[in-house]
């Protein structure tokens, strides 16, 4: 077992403000029965006492000047402002000088002026969860009473522009919106968002995958849409996440997302009560790290334990993938969606491999003309200058 050397990475934590509480009932959301690992609680919001405690052990990590603030759901905005002022206040009796970013993730449903003028002031980027034009986002994102949300996610982005907050979008991907990849990636060039990310739902019900789960051959089908109208015109003007970690694995970089990295395990998650799991998508009593109250974040997200919950990604690969032409390039994805049995009748087949290998294979020529581009320090953009 090789495992990463102590140290040799900083440590990441989201932060979980009020657990999994949130003011919407998203159909795919895997988080929201988090709250049953803790039937006692009186509530579900981060204490001022552990706050602190985080705020201090996780500067004291970081030996790097890079640091990062990640504060996630539920629906972070269920914290009122003075909240996130106090964590600021901390942020700069303990950063001691050093330069410090915050990013918050939301649905964008409760933002308000108020919020708008506070994320601006502090420099927050902000990470809107939309799912595309409105016949697609509506499907799943709804309320507690069933309404739709999209209308009151779209009136928190314009907040967001008027007060010139920097954002980017997470969306889903899941059955029905899979459907739809090109007026899909339109709709957010028309909202002039730069950044893109997709998040490929895989989740199952009672062993079995769950119906609003994203298809896999059709998975690879949208990113192949969105990628062929993106290479063509698109390159350096819009970052789409996948396809960005998708080149930076084919030159033998980082990909900069966890998923399609060889090992994972640097980012740990903290929920409102100090306890600390291995991965946001890893919330369960096995992957419990330990509590700040009792161990340190350094101890815990740098513990045996952790370092081979990172490397076991790679290391319980089937040899299915170990033969694979695109392991350089997927890395069997993440091991949430290892629910399929191989040819073979081993376990651990990612749910979406039939997508991943084919766009891979669609996208090989390009990926290696991007490469070549780089390696003689010239744009990738230059692919869209190719005779057809």
């Amino acid at each position: 077992m090789n495992f990463i050397a102590p140290f040799a990475h900083p440590i990441y934590v989201m932060l979980k403000p009020v657990g999994a509480v949130c003011n919407l009932r998203c159909k795919y959301c895997y988080y929201l029965d988090k709250k049953d690992l803790y039937p006692a609680a009186d509530n579900y919001l981060l204490s001022k006492e552990l706050l602190e405690d985080f705020i201090r052990q996780y500067l004291e990590s970081h030996t790097t000047s890079e640091i990062l603030f990640t504060w996630h759901g539920g629906e972070t905005l269920m914290r009122n402002i003075s909240f996130y002022k106090k964590a600021l206040e901390l942020q700069r009796i303990y950063g001691r000088g050093r330069p410090i970013d915050n990013v918050l993730q939301t649905n964008g449903t409760l933002l308000t002026d108020e919020w708008c003028r506070f994320f601006k002031e502090n420099n927050f980027l902000i990470g809107i969860s939309i799912d595309g034009p409105q016949h697609c986002h509506d499907v799943y994102r709804r309320d507690r009473e069933g309404r739709p949300s999209f209308l009151r996610v779209m009136k928190g982005i314009s907040l967001l522009k008027k007060h010139g907050v920097a954002f980017n979008v997470m969306a889903v991907v899941n059955d029905y919106n899979v459907d739809y990849p090109l007026e899909f990636y339109r709709f957010f060039k028309s909202m002039d968002c730069r950044y893109i990310q997709f998040a490929p739902i895989v989740e199952t019900i009672h062993g079995k995958p769950a119906s609003w789960n994203v298809p896999s051959g059709k998975w690879g089908d949208f990113l192949i849409a969105i990628f062929d109208e993106w290479v063509k015109k698109d390159v350096g003007t819009y970052y789409i996440q996948y396809f960005d970690a998708t080149l930076a694995n084919w030159v033998g970089q980082s990909p900069g997302v966890c998923t399609l990295a060889k090992t994972c395990g640097h980012a740990g998650v903290l929920e409102f009560n100090g306890d600390l799991y291995s991965c946001d998508h890893f919330v369960y009593p096995e992957y419990k790290l330990g509590n700040i109250k009792n161990r340190t974040l350094t101890g815990m997200m740098y513990s045996e334990r952790q370092l081979k919950f990172g490397t076991d990604k790679y290391d319980t690969l089937p040899q299915q993938c170990r033969n694979c032409e695109y392991l350089f390039a997927c890395n069997g994805e993440c091991p949430k969606n290892r629910i399929l049995p191989t040819a073979d009748g081993e376990s651990g087949l990612n749910y979406l491999c039939e997508g991943y290998y084919k766009f891979f294979k669609h996208v090989a020529p390009s990926m290696d003309f991007m490469k070549n581009e780089l390696i003689n320090q010239r744009p990738p953009a230059n692919i869209m200058y190719q005779k057809s």
